[in-house]
């Protein structure tokens, strides 16, 4: 049976869902400020690895926020449009709630919410994880990057609009072998495509890629003969794709 929480309840809760996660965590919030309780926790799963998701989807990230994702190479983070939803799943546990991943809102709002647990409403549990992962599919995912814009001055990039920058300064630099490659994000726009996501969904349908259970994609032999890479990156791995590429 699901368990009405009030606000103080669901900081407790929300603490107790990322300490006691073994496998991932998912943090769905439109808007995203994460206090240092938070980072705390979510740095300890960090150093076991275990996968973190953030998406968020309002606003620009403050910059010391995006220097504490950098430093965090299993907290991926993604951009979802017209996000109004407030979940935080692990493997075992969900809270659906009013309340935002953000240290005003957790400390001054009186918010409202609802515990779910795996255990006692397995199908109700079940369906709101589907929904998380479906919000993550049509999320774009996005990388904090340093780009370098003079001899003493670097710029942070972050954000929806910085999904292409980023990956471009990437593809600049693969481009030393003289071989002419573009990334994913690149790619998907060039074929009209809403996001990685969906390019990445073609592509395992096309055979040049599979998923495994985590929502992790990798490159088929298939891909590879077409001369398409996995390179990692500060943040995990990213796929360069020859530039004439067509599925």
């Amino acid at each position: 049976m699901a368990k009405f929480l009030n606000t103080s309840a669901t900081n407790f809760y929300l603490e107790e869902l990322i300490k006691n996660a073994k496998e991932r965590v998912i943090l769905i919030s439109p808007f995203l400020k994460i206090n240092d309780r938070i980072k705390e926790l979510l740095e300890d799963k960090n150093r076991l690895k275990i996968d973190v998701r953030l998406v968020y989807g309002k606003t620009e990230l403050q910059p010391k926020m995006s220097d504490w994702l950098r430093t965090q190479d299993y907290v991926r983070l993604s951009y979802c449009k017209n996000l109004h939803a407030k979940c935080y799943i692990n493997e075992e546990s969900c809270i659906i709630t009013s309340l935002n991943l953000y240290e005003f809102s957790q400390v001054n709002n009186n918010e409202m919410g609802v515990l779910i647990t795996k255990e006692d409403d397995s199908q109700l549990f079940k369906d709101a994880y589907a929904e998380c992962q479906r919000i993550i599919r049509v999320s774009d995912e996005v990388r904090i990057t340093i780009e370098k814009t003079s001899d003493n001055q670097v710029d942070l990039g972050s954000g929806d609009n910085e999904i292409e920058k980023s990956e471009v300064v990437q593809s600049e630099i693969e481009k030393s072998d003289n071989s002419e490659k573009i990334t994913s994000s690149v790619l998907s726009k060039k074929l009209g495509l809403r996001n990685t996501t969906e390019l990445h969904d073609k592509l395992v349908e096309a055979g040049y890629m599979t998923k495994n259970d985590n929502n992790k994609y990798f490159l088929t032999e298939k891909a590879k003969f077409k001369s398409a890479e996995a390179k990692r990156g500060q943040y995990g791995f990213y796929f360069l794709w020859p530039a004439d590429f067509t599925p």
